[in-house]
């Protein structure tokens, strides 16, 4: 494998390896974390990932976090058996290793559902959470379930289908979200650009 060095001091003084990118862009400190909010099956992955498309083509710095993948571990400890503590180190490292190379707007998909949620989001990343709710119906919901597993991964689609509605029940009266965007029927790209459009992005 090939080593990689380290820019020469000629080469920093033409990059001005001084600054951040975010800082080259004169990019204004972000000051809240986009939350992208609703039960199973409704959106959020794809619409993160196309919110990450969008912020770059449009050169705005950013950094996006798919909740799952912080806590998905097993077996947990047994002073944290729901890895609820283990997410939220997991999350607060990559966040401060994220704000190391500069300033960016952070997009998190995940739930919220209730006040709790939203004060541990916002003590792991030190901001204000504004979630913003994706909904689907239950017809889109549960034919997005059933595409997302393979016949090997029948247990985690009955899990998710049992489930989806009493989350999303629970949701709808917490009322938490400052905007709720409806995702059935429609491209994971244009609900990316109507989150993007609420928050002036």
């Amino acid at each position: 494998m090939a080593k990689t060095s380290l820019p020469t001091q000629t080469e920093c003084r033409s990059f001005d390896c001084s600054t951040t990118a975010s800082e080259r862009l004169n990019v204004s400190p972000t000051d809240f974390v986009i939350f992208l909010n609703g039960t199973y099956g409704v959106g959020k992955t794809s619409t993160l990932d196309h919110i990450g498309d969008l912020l770059s083509q449009a050169q705005k710095p950013f950094s996006l976090m798919d909740v799952d993948w912080f806590h998905r571990s097993w077996p947990p400890s047994e002073n944290d058996p729901t890895n609820t503590a283990t997410e939220a180190a997991n999350m607060a490292a990559v966040w401060r290793n994220y704000k190391n190379t500069g300033t960016r707007q952070l997009v998190v998909g995940g739930v919220i559902a209730t006040l709790q949620d939203r004060a541990r989001y916002g003590a792991i990343f030190e901001l204000p959470v504004r979630p913003i709710r994706l909904i689907a119906t239950e017809e889109e919901t549960e034919k997005r379930l059933r595409c997302r597993y393979t016949p090997e991964q029948d247990s985690s689609l009955q899990w998710h289908l049992k489930r989806y509605r009493q989350l999303n029940s629970a949701l709808t009266a917490a009322g938490l979200d400052e905007a709720i965007i409806e995702t059935t029927r429609r491209k994971p790209v244009q609900v990316a650009r109507d989150v993007l459009k609420h928050f002036a992005l």
